[in-house]
């Protein structure tokens, strides 16, 4: 992922002003939306870097280790609680790190995998962090990678404006010096096909249980059995999903960078 030379800050020492055609980039004052109010029908992306909250396990590791790179691959629920990531870790052989992460309080369970290119794959289980909640009463999906550095973290918010500043309300209060990296804005019905809920409540579940994953986490017959449906409807409903993620993916659009 590339990111702009200029930083949006969300310190006192950014440049103001929103975002402007032409690539022209500025300030998100506080308690401001972008563009001055709500936009209903426009899709915020965004990337913003903020100060992990103190007492969580990437806290912890990541200041303890400040030169060591993670980052978060995915995140499936195992209860309302508790979720699984993969993690990748820089620099150390597989189970370097086992014993420091599952000494941390919120980790439940730490699981080397392999080596994979300059550093090895963590599974780790974990209570979840409060952005967990946040993203899911907003009912936005998390997006990965996420990338861990020195008690930081970058992640990349897809939402309409109403969602993107409760995001920022959030993201204040852990971080008052938090930054906005990269801001694009775009039509919303451009961005996201159109799916019927029932297509989206798959493809949410498929997610969930990690079919999309590589490698795949659950095979198809598995993932039909869950949703209650013939493993031909679901086949032929992911390929329709597919389909149209696709076409929505390939449309011109007008971005603002």
């Amino acid at each position: 992922m590339s990111f702009p030379a200029r930083l949006l800050r969300a310190g006192k020492d950014r440049p103001t002003g929103p975002p402007r055609p032409g690539g022209e980039t500025g300030q998100l004052e506080k308690g401001e939306a972008p563009e001055g109010g709500p936009e209903p029908e426009r899709l915020l992306i965004a990337t913003l870097s903020l100060r992990i909250p103190k007492g969580m396990w990437t806290m912890v590791f990541s200041t303890t280790n400040p030169t060591v790179r993670l980052e978060v691959l995915n995140q499936s629920v195992v209860n309302p609680t508790v979720s699984v990531s993969d993690y990748w870790i820089s620099g150390s052989p597989p189970g370097t790190w086992r014993r420091e992460i599952a000494d941390c309080p919120d980790v439940l369970k730490v699981d080397p995998l392999a080596e994979v290119g300059e550093g090895s794959l963590y599974r780790v289980t974990y209570r979840n962090p409060p952005v967990v909640y946040v993203f899911r009463g907003l009912g936005l999906p998390l997006q990965f990678p996420m990338r861990i550095q020195n008690g930081n973290i970058r992640i990349e918010v897809v939402a309409r404006s109403r969602e993107f500043e409760k995001v920022l309300d959030y993201a204040r209060k852990v971080d008052p010096k938090f930054q906005v990296v990269s801001i694009r804005r775009r039509p919303l019905r451009s961005h996201l096909p159109s799916l019927s809920p029932t297509q989206q409540e798959l493809l949410s579940r498929a997610m969930a249980e990690g079919y999309f994953a590589v490698p795949r986490k659950i095979t198809l017959t598995d993932l039909a059995k869950k949703v209650n449906r013939s493993k031909s409807s679901v086949s032929e409903a992911i390929a329709l999903i597919e389909e149209k993620l696709l076409e929505s993916a390939l449309r011109p659009s007008s971005l603002v960078s």
